[in-house]
């Protein structure tokens, strides 16, 4: 009897070996997937100006589309503001927050400050897009200039509207297959960098018309202060990149507030790209190819009326 149980065993290891060998195939192989896959999350702010304008919920939803049909990307949309799910930020690899900004913005209530500190020390990336750039100097300021190396100050930076030419881009992975355009936004600009751009590389630059400086001996908050004019006929940037000792990366861009930009090809293609890239994910040589037609791009608008 002992030898026919041996010899039973010893035909059904190889088939037992076989299987966990398997297995183990298999879990490594779904490991190495899960490692792989980037959660970006989509903050879209609350309804804001008129039709066509600051179309939070449109642009990420756009965004989203594009991201998604990239392999190992996986994007979610959080609309009306800060998401009320408390694990919404769980796994994320990085963070778009494109929404109000100032007093109200939806990120700078001190637990979400904290919150947003927390994951920034374990490298989620950070992007910050238009209005959501803007944050008071002594509430989320310091907390911005850390985790993406710029903001818009009030009484330092400026908000006119007017048509950037970028005849230049710089060799980053955000700019692969991007080519130089121009278009007509509201771009901020004279933002509040770190100290010597310490860490902050430009990705868009161009010069403003001296007349969206503002008035010479005007001191307003969002133009006209005499820092910003004393830059008359030089250069500012509206996207920078940073990349953060704590191994985190940011971005800032300043346009956006006209939701049909969403429709040019580079100009999309430099956020998707930036997307990729502050969640250590692989930007394609000629960056994220996405098309979209006219019924997408109308798609999704806030009720605003006419």
């Amino acid at each position: 009897m002992a030898s026919k149980v041996l010899d039973l065993l010893s035909l059904t290891r190889p088939v037992l070996r076989l299987k966990v060998a398997c297995t183990l195939v298999f879990l490594c192989a779904m490991a190495l997937v899960t490692a792989a896959e980037k959660k970006i999350i989509l903050i879209a702010g609350r309804p804001s100006h008129g039709p066509g304008d600051h179309e939070f919920r449109a642009g990420c939803l756009l965004v989203q589309k594009c991201l998604n049909a990239v392999p190992e990307i996986t994007a979610t949309v959080y609309s009306n503001g800060w998401p009320h799910e408390a694990n919404a930020f769980d796994g994320a690899a990085a963070i778009l927050i494109y929404s109000d900004g100032g007093p109200g913005h939806p990120a700078i209530k001190p637990d979400r400050l904290k919150l947003l500190g927390e994951l920034m020390g374990k490298g989620v990336g950070l992007g910050l897009v238009h209005y959501a750039v803007e944050v008071p100097k002594d509430k989320g300021g310091p907390e911005f200039l850390d985790w993406t190396g710029g903001y818009f100050e009030a009484y330092w930076s400026v908000n006119p509207h007017w048509t950037a030419d970028f005849t230049k881009l710089p060799e980053h992975p955000i700019t692969r297959g991007v080519k130089p355009f121009k278009i007509h936004d509201e771009w901020y600009y004279h933002m509040r960098f770190r100290d010597g751009m310490k860490g902050v590389t430009p990705i868009l630059t161009a010069v403003p018309p001296d007349s969206t400086r503002g008035k010479e001996g005007d001191n307003k908050s969002h133009g006209g202060n005499p820092h910003a004019f004393a830059r008359k006929g030089m250069p500012e940037h509206v996207m920078w990149v940073t990349e953060r000792p704590d191994g985190g990366r940011g971005f800032g861009f300043t346009g956006a507030h006209y939701h049909k930009n969403w429709g040019h090809d580079d100009f999309r293609k430099l956020i998707l790209n930036a997307l990729l890239w502050i969640a250590k994910a692989d930007v394609p040589a000629q960056g994220v190819e996405c098309k979209l037609s006219p019924d997408e791009l109308n798609a999704n608008l806030d009720p605003k009326g006419k």
